[in-house]
């Protein structure tokens, strides 16, 4: 599934000597260093007007028999499912089934008390939601169940947990808004979230190994899985997440649709490209829709059109991409439309970044800075971690909360799900989870007094007000 966070970019961290040679000729000797460094794990396809350039596999799908990864292994695509959600709302717009205007709650009447949220809001993240899944874990954790759909529709409801924000208001990336146009999907059309993509998508696209998995839920067999691992620094090897604390909850909230769960392979994210470039799936007023930058209720644009991340550049052009991120798992997929490149990376280890940006620079002839390597968590001391706990206010009603939980050092944005932060070095945090840091500062006496969260290219500083 599911971001905790926007969404995610990462360093790739080359050499020197990595960097020699032709761009096209680089890719594999890139890739190949970080495999052999245990930096790398995962498939990497890239194309120019379709035609594939580079695709390699490296590593292991399945640690426990040794088998390794291929061209058609099948990856948990995180949050790059959101693109098929939304694609899935527009080809029922299109068919007169709903409306983009409509509130949530003509289609979930549960939801009715959210007023005037509609399922455009959904679509581009400025519906105001509250984060799905510490609530919903709480519910279904003491009873040992698997959370569906149907268990966010229900916890709202019951709660009546306050929208964030009003609908327009501003953009938030929402895993709850996604989710819940899953839900609208199977409501208006009579049919199970998987089904529908199965039918209106991946058939027509030929999209043979792509499918929507709950692996816990509902286990199969699946041709080519690529099973997603996390580093236990425990054990001190990849484990999988299920039996891993602090990732353990991919168990029980595998049953949950549309911000995550999409499965596929590179060749078939391949064909969804190609067809995004036609109007096999949607007229050509509904693709400019798809892919039209949302805007708030000050009419300013954001840079989330429909399950797309739009951005443009005087080199690249129009870039319109995503990014995913769940324990075992991290996804990318990125389109320069205006020169029709694709770059396509799935990973099945995480907790390793590495850097799209720097594909795309090898593409354009550009040159590329080496970036210094991230190391494993270190252990530090429960005096050292009991200095990091209060509250940093990061804006006006959204608070990062710092605190211990079994000697183990969280944080959790309002409204949000906590997460685990590991050391890196003393005052300097990473997260699993998400690709993300965070750095705090001290004052001149030597106490933490504010912090930094370093994401997407971004850093904004939280003062610690508690």
């Amino acid at each position: 599934m599911r971001l905790y966070s926007s969404f995610i970019f990462f360093i790739l961290t080359l050499s020197a000597g990595e960097l020699s040679g032709q761009p096209l000729q680089r890719f594999d000797s890139i890739f190949s260093g970080l495999y052999a460094k245990g930096k790398f794990n995962g498939n990497v396809l890239i194309a120019e007007k379709g035609v594939i350039v580079f695709q390699k596999s490296y590593g292991l799908a399945d640690e426990n028999t040794g088998e390794k990864l291929k061209d058609q292994s099948v990856f948990e695509l995180a949050s790059v499912s959101k693109q098929f959600t939304a694609m899935g709302i527009m080809i029922l717009k299109e068919s007169g089934k709903l409306f983009l205007e409509d509130s949530i709650g003509k289609y979930l009447p549960a939801l009715q008390f959210y007023g005037n949220v509609t399922v455009r809001n959904l679509l581009h993240h400025t519906g105001g939601l509250p984060d799905y899944m510490t609530p919903v874990i709480d519910a279904v954790l003491p009873v040992k169940k698997i959370a569906r759909n149907k268990d966010i529709i229900s916890v709202l409801a019951k709660n009546k947990i306050p929208a964030v924000f009003a609908p327009g208001k501003k953009y938030e990336y929402s895993n709850t808004g996604y989710a819940l146009l899953a839900s609208v999907i199977e409501k208006v059309s009579g049919m199970s979230y998987g089904k529908f993509l199965e039918k209106n998508i991946f058939k027509p696209l030929n999209m043979n190994n792509s499918l929507v998995y709950t692996r816990r839920l509902m286990p199969r067999k699946i041709k080519n899985y690529a099973y997603g691992y996390v580093w236990s620094d425990s054990l001190k090897k990849y484990v999988l997440p299920d039996n891993e604390k602090g990732t353990d909850m991919v168990i029980w909230l595998d049953g949950i649709v549309g911000d995550g769960t999409v499965n596929a392979s590179a060749p078939d994210l391949l064909k969804w490209d190609r067809a995004l470039y036609t109007n096999q799936l949607l007229s050509p007023a509904g693709m400019k829709e798809l892919f039209t930058k949302g805007s708030l209720l000050n009419k300013k644009n954001i840079q989330y059109g429909m399950g797309w991340i739009i951005d443009s550049s005087k080199i690249y052009g129009q870039v319109v991409s995503h990014s995913g991120g769940w324990p075992g798992y991290m996804t990318y997929i990125g389109r320069d439309t205006d020169h029709d490149k694709t770059i396509i990376i799935l990973q099945n280890h995480d907790g390793i970044p590495y850097s799209a940006s720097v594909i795309r620079k090898l593409l354009y002839n550009l040159p590329v800075t080496p970036v210094k390597e991230t190391a494993r968590a270190i252990q530090l001391s429960k005096e050292k971690l009991e200095s990091y706990i209060g509250e940093y206010e990061l804006q006006p009603e959204k608070i990062i909360k710092v605190f211990l939980e079994e000697n183990q050092l969280k944080a959790q944005l309002t409204g949000q799900a906590s997460v685990h932060l590991f050391a890196e070095a003393e005052d300097k945090f990473f997260l699993k989870v998400v690709s993300a840091e965070i750095v705090f500062l001290r004052d001149a006496s030597g106490k933490v007094n504010k912090l930094i969260l370093q994401q997407g290219g971004n850093s904004p500083e939280a003062i610690k007000i508690k």
